[in-house]
């Protein structure tokens, strides 16, 4: 009843907020109508009284919220305030686009997750995992922007080879294209969570007593996935639905007629009916992906979760060797010494006989379209760029890790907001306050932080369920003592990598909203928006828009790999507690004994340990 609440009131903030649109943003919507239905027309006084006559402006935005909540319990969105074509059809031919184009794109992102994280579920199941990697390699592929991959695509695939279309939607052959830029960044994702949490199931202690018991490995490394994909289920669900409504830029590149795009389009002319029709879509598929998450989980976790019998990963963190140690220090130095290489450039001289240079001694990165020296601008924006996503995701950190402890409120919440795309979100924020950086940094924050609370909420409810912290509570440990010592060090780590992964996505959000004149504005030298202007010019100066990509690839992978140096293994007492958790019938006067068939266990975490009970309290 509280995660239904909780989605309840956020699903009608959001649409209430949607509809207060035209008057947060000092704007006339009359005259936005105007410019969008003839932009040739001239804005008079009549012209515009005719407008707010006949949309009902004057009535104030609570009456016409009224009026668009009755339509909406008799089926009837209403009619496009630009076009004056029912909202519903329109919502729904834009929403199955975007599914079709969202399941071939999952499917893609499926494939790179597990081509990704297969090496270390196999090393799991056969007990040869001796230490986990730093990631890179899918923090770097998490970090590609989706608007940089869909020019390529189009520019290789499309124009050179001619192999596929490059615009519209004629059929499954125009989707190829959208599905790998969007499908790649978040088989990464997808593929660095899952191959965070398997390396923690390894450690569990009924995978030796499986392998002892001659379990073969493809069974226990089916187990141990099983095992490990509930603490990841929710990003499953939310990647799903950012693929949906969340894919504006990659719909834009490649004209797509999905909701992304509609949503985006509705907006930017204020045509509020539409808007509030394709955003109440996208929420819709939010909560609907999230309630599928939500029962995936509880079913891999099985009875284990119900009766607080499950096992607490607690690895011991093995040493990364001089390479792990190494990778952070090369990456670091690199963007150390482009960062002051270029501030000690001028990054605004423009120079219009030196456009479009490619790499030399006087211009080490080449020139963009301007002129400008390409160095001087990327050393210039990193302090825009990485300071300002550093800060939105520290803040998004914090704020998951504290809601994450109300798991039925953070998910119901947490649909809501993953379901609005970051253009939305950046719209409404800066008709509040404006745009700009702080506005940008405000919109992003406000969606950054749902994947991250989503996690915590899931690991904050197993750890809640661990078999041995019955035991703590049996002889009297308070609650506060559990949730210090044993719930939060479980959380905080695993959180921390997921916010780390999102550092390079947190920067592209901010750079897309700058973009569409929400955010960080020309000409200040911010990574994104070298990207952006690069784009028209890819095919002639590449340079220009690999410069920043680089930029943002090192600073995914520097961010990961510091990471897996600096996480420690979890608080959980004495080793013997690490190596063995409470056993769910275990009695103190007697060793219980490995199960003669593991395999037949429906919950692996459940599986008894041999281990005494008076250990684990000791």
């Amino acid at each position: 009843m509280r995660t239904a609440a909780a989605r309840a009131a956020a699903l009608v903030t959001v649409i209430g907020v949607i509809g207060l649109l035209p008057w947060l943003s000092g704007r006339d919507a009359a005259l936005s109508v105007l410019r969008a239905r003839s932009a040739e027309q001239a804005a008079t006084d009549e012209a515009l009284d005719a407008i707010r006559e006949d949309l009902g402006l004057d009535a104030g935005p609570s009456t016409l919220l009224a009026r668009w909540a009755a339509g909406l319990l008799r089926g009837d969105l209403g009619s496009s305030w630009v076009s004056g074509a029912e909202v519903l059809p329109s919502v729904v031919g834009a929403l199955r686009v975007s599914l079709s184009l969202m399941g071939v794109s999952l499917v893609v992102a499926l494939l790179v997750a597990t081509a990704l994280c297969a090496g270390t579920v196999v090393r799991a199941a056969r007990g040869t995992l001796r230490r986990t990697g730093t990631g890179a390699p899918a923090a770097v592929l998490a970090s590609v922007p989706e608007f940089l991959l869909a020019t390529v695509g189009l520019l290789v695939l499309g124009v050179w080879l001619g192999a596929l279309p490059t615009s519209g939607w004629t059929g499954p052959e125009s989707m190829v294209l959208p599905a790998l830029a969007m499908g790649l960044p978040a088989g990464g994702l997808l593929g660095r969570l899952v191959d965070d949490a398997v390396p923690a199931v390894a450690g569990e202690r009924w995978t030796g007593l499986w392998r002892a018991s001659g379990v073969s490995s493809p069974r226990i490394a089916g187990a141990v996935l099983r095992r490990a994909l509930p603490a990841v289920a929710p990003q499953f669900g939310l990647v799903a639905v950012g693929l949906t409504g969340g894919a504006v830029a990659v719909e834009t590149v490649f004209a797509v007629p999905g909701i992304g795009r509609t949503a985006l389009g509705a907006a930017k002319s204020q045509d509020l009916p539409l808007l509030q029709g394709a955003v109440l879509a996208l929420l819709l598929l939010g909560l609907a992906a999230g309630a599928a998450a939500q029962v995936s989980r509880t079913r891999l976790l099985g009875p284990g979760l119900r009766d607080a019998a499950l096992a607490l990963p607690a690895p011991r963190r093995a040493s990364t060797g001089r390479v792990g140690r190494a990778v952070p220090a090369v990456l670091a130095a690199v963007l150390a010494l482009v960062t002051v290489w270029g501030m000690l450039r001028d990054p605004f001289t423009v120079d219009t006989a030196a456009r479009l240079m490619p790499p030399s001694w006087t211009h080490p990165l080449g020139t963009d379209g301007l002129g400008r020296d390409v160095l001087a601008r990327l050393g210039h924006g990193a302090r825009d760029t990485v300071g300002v996503a550093g800060l939105v995701c520290l803040l998004s950190y914090v704020f998951a890790l504290v809601i994450g402890f109300l798991p039925r409120f953070a998910a119901g919440v947490a649909d809501v907001a993953n379901a609005l795309p970051p253009v939305i979100a950046g719209i409404l924020v800066a008709a509040a306050v404006g745009p700009g950086t702080v506005g940008a940094s405000l919109a992003v924050a406000s969606i950054s932080w749902p994947p991250l609370a989503a996690h915590a909420a899931a690991l904050v409810q197993e750890t809640r369920s661990a078999g041995f912290l019955s035991a703590q509570r049996a002889i009297g440990a308070t609650e506060f003592w559990v949730l210090t010592r044993h719930v939060l060090p479980s959380v905080a780590g695993p959180v921390a990598r997921h916010a780390v992964l999102r550092l390079p996505g947190i920067a592209l959000a901010l750079a897309s909203l700058g973009f569409l004149g929400l955010g960080a504005q020309a000409p200040a030298p911010e990574w994104g928006l070298l990207l952006d202007e690069s784009r028209a010019y890819i095919e002639r100066a590449p340079w220009a828009a690999l410069a920043p990509a680089v930029a943002l690839a090192l600073l995914a992978g520097l961010a990961v790999s510091l990471s897996a140096l600096t996480v420690s293994r979890r608080t959980l007492g004495p080793s013997a507690v690490a190596d063995a958790p409470l056993a769910k019938d275990a009695s103190p006067m007697k060793d219980a004994s490995p199960v003669a068939d593991p395999s037949s266990v429906a919950d692996p975490s459940a599986v008894q340990d041999p281990s005494p009970v008076k250990e684990v309290i000791a």
